[in-house]
C-alpha cells in the first residue's frame, strides 16, 4: 500500500477493537475486547476511518485498495508503558550470579544492579547507547509492540541523563513506533551521593529537571519509592518538584516492600504506579478508586524469582490495570509483550480477555493515550497486528512464539512473517 493512502482490510476472522469509553477500563471493561467476526478495517493517512462486520461496510469502501486477512485475528498493537531500553551494556553477569543462588538486593549490595548500568552507561558512547535503544526497539515492533514508554535512569548525572534523553528524542523521530519519554533520574542513589538521598534529590530537583523541562526532554518524571533507595516522603517531595514544571508523573511502587509507594501515586494523581508485587490490600483498595492504572510486570517477578503480582486481586477491587515488559538490562531482559500475557494469565489471574485489554487499551490510558492508541476505532491511529491465528485465545496460549504475521504502525508496515496479501 502507499504511504498515506486510504486501503480496506477485509476477510478478518476476529478483529479485537477494544471499543469503549475513553480511559482506564476497570470492573466488568477490563476484560471486554470489543470482538467482531468476519469484519472489516479502513484506514487512511495511519487513521482507522471505519471498523465493523465487513456485511455492514459502507459501499463507498469498496473502491479502496482491498487486502485479505484470510480469516487470520488482528488486533491493537500492543502499548509497552514501561521499559528501560537507554544503557550502555547488558548483565548477564548478574543473570548468572542469581542462578547460583545470589538475590537481586545482594547482588546490588556487591556493587551490581543499577549502578553496574549506571557505570556501563557513563562510559558508553552516544552510538552505542542508540545502537543498543535501536535493536530493543526493533525487536519490540517485531512482537507486535507500536507504543513504547521509554526511561532514562542508568546516568544518574546531569551530562549522561542528558544525553540519553537526547538520544531517545532523535532516535524517536525515525522508527515506526509512537515512543514517550520518561525522565527516572531517581532511579538509584550514585556513588558520589551515597548515603545522602537527601542531596541527590536536591541536585535532581534544582538542575537536572530544569535541564530536562527547559531542553523539552520527557514527557512523565518517575522514581523508585522501594526500601533502601527512595522513601515515600522524598519519592512525595520530588514528583511534586517535577509535577510543578509541568511534568506528569509515574512511580516505581512496592516492588520488593510495602513502602506504601501505592498510596503516593494515588494522592499525586499518578498517571501510573508500577511494579506492585508487594502491594497491600488498603493501597489495592486506593487504586481502585483513583484513576491511576496499576502497571503490573510480570516477566520482573519470573526473572527474579519473586512473587507474581497481585492481578486478580486489583481487579477484582475494580482498579485498571496494565501490562507492561519492563525491558531493562538487569531484571528483565525481555521486550516480548505476548510473553507478558502468558504469564499474566497463567501466573497472576488474568483471564485472557483481561490481559488483552491490559496490553493495549489500558497501556494507552496510562501514558494518556486513550483517545489514539490501544483501540481499533475511528479516529485511533492505524496500529494493529495481524495475527497467524483464527482465534484470538491462542495468542497468549503459545508461550513464547508469537504467531505475528505483519505488525502495522500508522503509516508503516513491518512483515515479521507471513504478510497480508
Amino acid at each position: 500500500m502507499e504511504p498515506g493512502a486510504g486501503y480496506l482490510l477485509g476477510g478478518i476472522g476476529q478483529l479485537l477493537t477494544m471499543k469503549g469509553p475513553s480511559g482506564p477500563r476497570r470492573g466488568a471493561l477490563s476484560g471486554e475486547i470489543g470482538l467482531i467476526e468476519n469484519a472489516a478495517l479502513v484506514c487512511s493517512d495511519g487513521k482507522v476511518v471505519w471498523s465493523g462486520p465487513q456485511s455492514g461496510l459502507p459501499s463507498h469502501f469498496l473502491a479502496l485498495p482491498y487486502h485479505d486477512a484470510g480469516g487470520r485475528v488482528v488486533t491493537p498493537g500492543f502499548v509497552d508503558s514501561h521499559t528501560h531500553p537507554l544503557f550502555g551494556a547488558t548483565r548477564h553477569g548478574e543473570f548468572a550470579m542469581r542462578a547460583a543462588g545470589a538475590d537481586y538486593e545482594q547482588i546490588a549490595a556487591a556493587g551490581g544492579g543499577i549502578l553496574n548500568s549506571v557505570r556501563a552507561t557513563r562510559e558508553a558512547s552516544d552510538s552505542l547507547i542508540e545502537k543498543n535503544l535501536r535493536e530493543a526497539l526493533g525487536r519490540m515492533l517485531a512482537l507486535g509492540t507500536t507504543t513504547v514508554e521509554a526511561k532514562s535512569g542508568y546516568g544518574l548525572d546531569l551530562e549522561t541523563e542528558l544525553r540519553c534523553l537526547r538520544i531517545l528524542s532523535r532516535v524517536r523521530k525515525t522508527i515506526p513506533q509512537t515512543v514517550l519519554r520518561t525522565f527516572l533520574g531517581a532511579h538509584a542513589i550514585p556513588l558520589e551521593f551515597a548515603g545522602n538521598p537527601g542531596s541527590y534529590l536536591e541536585f535532581l530537583g534544582s538542575e537536572v529537571l530544569p535541564a530536562v523541562a527547559a531542553g523539552d526532554l520527557a514527557d512523565f518524571v518517575d522514581i523508585f519509592c522501594e526500601k533502601g533507595v527512595f522513601t515515600p516522603e522524598e519519592s512525595r517531595r520530588h514528583l511534586e518538584a517535577a509535577k510543578a514544571l509541568g511534568f506528569r508523573v509515574r512511580i516505581h511502587a512496592d516492588e520488593f516492600h510495602d513502602t506504601g509507594g501505592a498510596a503516593i501515586a494515588v494522592d499525586l494523581g499518578a498517571m501510573s504506579a508500577d511494579h506492585l508485587l508487594s502491594v497491600s490490600d488498603l493501597n489495592i483498595g486506593r487504586l481502585a478508586s483513583s484513576r491511576t492504572v496499576a502497571t503490573l510486570l510480570p516477566g520482573t517477578a519470573l526473572f527474579l524469582n519473586k512473587p507474581f503480582p497481585p492481578g486478580r486481586k486489583l481487579l477484582d477491587a475494580g482498579a485498571a490495570v496494565a501490562l507492561a515488559s519492563d525491558f531493562n538490562p538487569g531484571s528483565c531482559y525481555c521486550e516480548s509483550m505476548p510473553f507478558m500475557l502468558s504469564l499474566a494469565v497463567c501466573a497472576c489471574g488474568f483471564t485472557v480477555e483481561e490481559a488483552l485489554v491490559a496490553a493495549t487499551a489500558n497501556g494507552a490510558a496510562a501514558l494518556g493515550l486513550p483517545d489514539r492508541k490501544g483501540s481499533l476505532v475511528p479516529g485511533h491511529d492505524s496500529d494493529f497486528i495481524v495475527w497467524n491465528l483464527d482465534d484470538y485465545r491462542r495468542i497468549p496460549y503459545h508461550m513464547a512464539v508469537p504467531d505475528i504475521g505483519t505488525v502495522n504502525c500508522g503509516l508503516a508496515v513491518h512483515n515479521t512473517g507471513e504478510s497480508f496479501s
